[in-house]
Parts: C-alpha cells; sequence; structure tokens
C-alpha cells in the first residue's frame, strides 16, 4: 500500500514531498481539512485534496469514565462517528492525520486505539492540546504532565502540538503571546524528545513575533501551524509578515476559506 512510507513522527514535508504530494519544502503547500468529526465531514476529507485531516475526541460518557472515544467538538458531546471507525476508513488514504483533544479523558483510550493500527498507518500523526493559558484564553487547559506522560508511554513516536487557550474580540486590543506565556511553553518542550509544533492564532501572531521566533530558535524539533477562529478578524498582509519572517518550511497554515485561497494565491501556490 503507498501510504506505508513514512513514519508517525516524520515530518510533514518530508513525508509529502517523498510521496510526491507537493512540490518544494513549504508549510503553506500543505491542504488541511479542519473538524473531519461525523461520518459525512469524514467523507469529504477523505474524497478532498487535503494532505492533513484533523479532527477532535471526546470520550462518549466522559462523566463515567467508561465511554469509547468519539469524534465530536465541545459543545456537542454526540457523534454518528468513533475514532475506532474514523481510524478504519483513514487507514486507507494517503493522508496524515491531527487529532485535538480538548480534556483528558479521551486522552488514553485514544492513544491504546491508535497503538493498535500502527503497522497500517506509516505516515504523520500529530496529537493537539492546549495544555497553557494563553491570550484571553477562557477554557480549560488540559493538565500538561498528564497529558504528555499518556501520549509519550502510548505512542511516542508522534509528532506533539501543544497549545495555548486563547480568545479574540472586536472592537478591542487582542494582545498577542506573552514572553511569560513562551517561556513557559519552552521549559515544558526542553524535556521532550518529539517533534512539537505549536498551534498559534493567526489575529495573535503578528505582535507576537519577537516572542514566537525566540520560541521557534530554542529547538529545530519545532514549528508553528497557524490557524484562526472563525468570527477572527486578520488580513493576509499579518499572513505575508509572517512568511517573511520564519523560515516558510516550519510554519503550516490551517486557515478557513477566503483567506486561505487569497494567502494562496498571494504567494504563488496554486489554489
Amino acid at each position: 500500500m503507498d501510504g506505508e512510507l513514512g513514519s508517525w513522527n516524520e515530518n510533514v514535508l518530508d513525508y509529502f514531498l517523498k510521496t510526491n504530494q507537493i512540490k518544494t519544502r513549504d508549510g503553506a503547500e500543505i491542504i488541511w481539512y479542519h473538524a473531519a468529526n461525523n461520518k459525512l465531514q469524514m467523507k469529504e476529507a477523505i474524497q478532498s485534496t487535503a494532505h492533513m485531516v484533523e479532527a477532535d475526541v471526546l470520550l462518549c460518557g466522559e462523566e463515567e469514565g467508561n465511554g469509547e472515544p468519539i469524534m465530536a467538538h465541545p459543545p456537542e458531546t454526540k457523534s454518528d462517528n468513533t475514532l475506532q471507525a474514523w481510524l478504519n476508513e483513514i487507514v486507507n488514504t494517503k493522508k496524515g492525520i491531527k487529532l485535538d483533544f480538548k480534556s483528558l479523558a479521551a486522552v488514553k483510550p485514544s492513544m491504546m486505539l491508535l497503538e493498535g493500527i500502527k503497522l497500517h498507518l506509516r505516515r504523520p500523526v500529530w496529537i493537539n492540546a492546549d495544555i497553557l493559558p494563553g491570550p484571553n484564553g477562557s477554557n480549560a487547559v488540559v493538565d500538561a504532565k498528564r497529558f504528555l506522560d499518556t501520549v509519550t508511554s502510548f505512542c511516542p513516536d508522534v509528532t506533539l502540538s501543544l497549545g495555548w487557550t486563547t480568545g479574540w474580540q472586536p472592537q478591542q486590543c487582542n494582545k498577542g503571546y506573552s514572553w511569560a506565556m513562551v517561556k513557559e511553553m519552552a521549559q515544558i518542550c526542553d524535556a521532550l524528545t518529539q517533534p512539537v509544533t505549536f498551534p498559534v492564532r493567526a489575529a495573535l501572531v503578528r505582535p507576537s513575533k519577537s516572542e514566537l521566533v525566540w520560541l521557534l530558535q530554542k529547538s529545530n524539533r519545532y514549528s508553528l501551524t497557524v490557524w484562526t477562529g472563525r468570527h477572527d478578524k486578520y488580513s493576509i498582509e499579518d499572513l505575508l509578515y509572517l512568511r517573511e519572517n520564519f523560515d516558510k518550511s516550519r510554519v503550516y497554515y490551517d486557515i478557513l476559506e477566503p483567506q486561505n485561497s487569497e494567502f494562496r494565491k498571494a504567494i504563488g501556490i496554486e489554489v
């Protein structure tokens, strides 16, 4: 099978270059499908041109602690799709995956399922959680130590996607990622051996340039993944500024339309 060419912690650009799915070592070439949770979305993601498929995992019946992992993003707590069924479908594609966890409960049973299909899923696997409070963040963080201990004990060779809880308010001055925030993240990641990508909110990146440049300089294992909230206001110029100030092989863009197509057009990547 063509998909059996890589490993979970392989650099995304290396993997998709090797499999002739992209042309250059440029994170902007990677196409994302976001929130491929229910069966319809999953099917659409599989049929799409996306290289990486992102989905959200919850534990069904989380309060009882004995449920199975399902694919849903809060506030939704029900789904027609389980992680087991989702993985069974993704295995038959050439796509990489990113699983996003909003709470600790689903992590261990999900890692056990992942471990079970390891031989059939030989390509990039990213595991994501917001482990620190960030700019204007109000959501609860996932306990960093317990999350990292659980993931690395079952699946030590994934790429870790470690973020901050954030918020964005229109008509307000939204502060970026502070020195204290990036230094705390650097301290946590310094002890890790895995590749780490930091999900950063597009509307907050420009005022945080110095802090994020410093963070990426701490290790060549680190990268950024730029994402956006549905109602965030930011400009293509903000993305181009980011591109000018960071190594393009170390920044990925999981952003929404129409900005995604406009950005790709502005930098000369076919849409």
